[in-house]
């Protein structure tokens, strides 16, 4: 099958990166209103020390972003018509934070030169025209949003992706420092993400030498994270940030799947943050990926993690219902998993089984 694949214009990776964030981003201030934005995650917001590491000049802004929501169609397009209107066309923007954070900066970055709703170009290459210059600096590993074609949104009807080669970000810093602190539920709920996604892509018809390479890689590392090493050995984090780095472009080269269908339906539904939701069912996927969750309910025991389990037992028949409809929408990650004839093995009442047992 032949791909053309797109891949990060560049990437600062190292110890103290974050620092060199000023130099890497002087050159893109000549275009448009010769402003940045800089989006950054909440969390940081109380963080003076953190905040003032910031390459902000005059006429820069600076967004916070709450992550108690995973970002949507209504977000981007009130943040996109306020600043056109406050202070014209930013030269580019800058997205600090985990994966909710670097999606935002994704999406805001096309919508500032394509018209009408976010809602209208959630899906594969429906973006008209590329967008302005987009930085993604990462504080937490594991999403592989900082190399993915892809911008999660949750529109009015869908959890999907702006997806195309356009959503690529332009610069990526990975900065191991920076993701020293993430509290430790948050570190394996988002490592576990990347996990999934190195699983997944392997496993299924669009697999191919290329994602299975970055995938391979990526798994021995988390391996070596989650099964050999302490959380505060530093190594552990280098690992992990350059585990996040494969791991996205093994998913974006090729594609998820079972799991990530049914946690799209939790998101969607019950407003269930994207890792855990991943965490949610893939433990009861044993009979799909097999060994894989095996090996996923040690590292759990291991790290002494609780996945919610036994939710079912409060949601209603509707709300099953609810969300295999998201679900079962997502045809590219069942076409994925179970080839093109997936409409033949899989029903509704198949998809409705897998949610009653999480």
């Amino acid at each position: 099958m032949f791909r053309n694949f797109k891949s990060v214009e560049k990437a600062a990776y190292g110890r103290g990166s974050f620092d060199k964030l000023g130099e890497i981003l002087e050159p893109h201030r000549n275009d448009g209103a010769k402003y940045l934005i800089f989006f950054v995650d909440e969390y940081f917001k109380e963080n003076e020390p953190f905040i003032g590491r910031l390459p902000l000049k005059e006429g820069d802004a600076l967004e916070y972003i709450s992550v108690a929501e995973e970002p949507t169609t209504e977000l981007i397009n009130s943040l996109r018509d306020k600043y056109l209107e406050e202070k014209g066309l930013p030269s580019g923007v800058v997205g600090i934070g985990g994966g909710s954070v670097l999606d935002v900066a994704k999406a805001i970055s096309l919508m500032f030169t394509n018209e009408g709703s976010s809602a209208l170009y959630q899906g594969l290459n429906l973006i008209k025209k590329p967008g302005i210059f987009a930085c993604g600096v990462p504080t937490i590993s594991g999403t592989g949003a900082e190399v993915s074609m892809t911008a999660v949104l949750t529109g009015p009807e869908k959890k999907l992706g702006l997806k195309c080669d356009w959503t690529v970000l332009n610069q990526i810093v990975l900065d191991p420092d920076l993701i020293a602190s993430v509290p430790d539920n948050q570190w394996f709920y988002t490592g576990m993400d990347n996990y999934i996604h190195c699983v997944e892509s392997s496993s299924g018809q669009y697999k191919n030498t290329f994602s299975e390479a970055f995938g391979e890689k990526s798994l021995a590392m988390c391996r070596k994270v989650f099964l050999e090493l302490d959380r505060s050995d530093p190594e552990s984090d280098e690992l992990m940030m350059v585990a996040s780095y494969m791991g996205g472009l093994s998913l974006t080269y090729s594609e998820v799947g079972v799991c990530h269908a049914l946690s799209y339906g939790l998101s969607k539904i019950l407003h269930i943050h994207h890792g855990i939701a991943n965490c949610i069912a893939f433990n009861v996927l044993e009979d799909v990926y097999g060994d894989y969750v095996k090996e996923f309910k040690t590292i759990v025991a291991k790290h002494n993690i609780e996945i919610p389990a036994n939710q079912s037992a409060d949601w209603s028949d509707e709300t099953i219902d609810e969300m295999v409809e998201i679900s079962i929408k997502l045809e590219h990650m069942w076409r994925h998993a179970f080839g093109d004839n997936w409409s033949e093995v899989l029903d509704r009442e198949r998809i409705k089984i897998w949610f009653k047992r999480m």
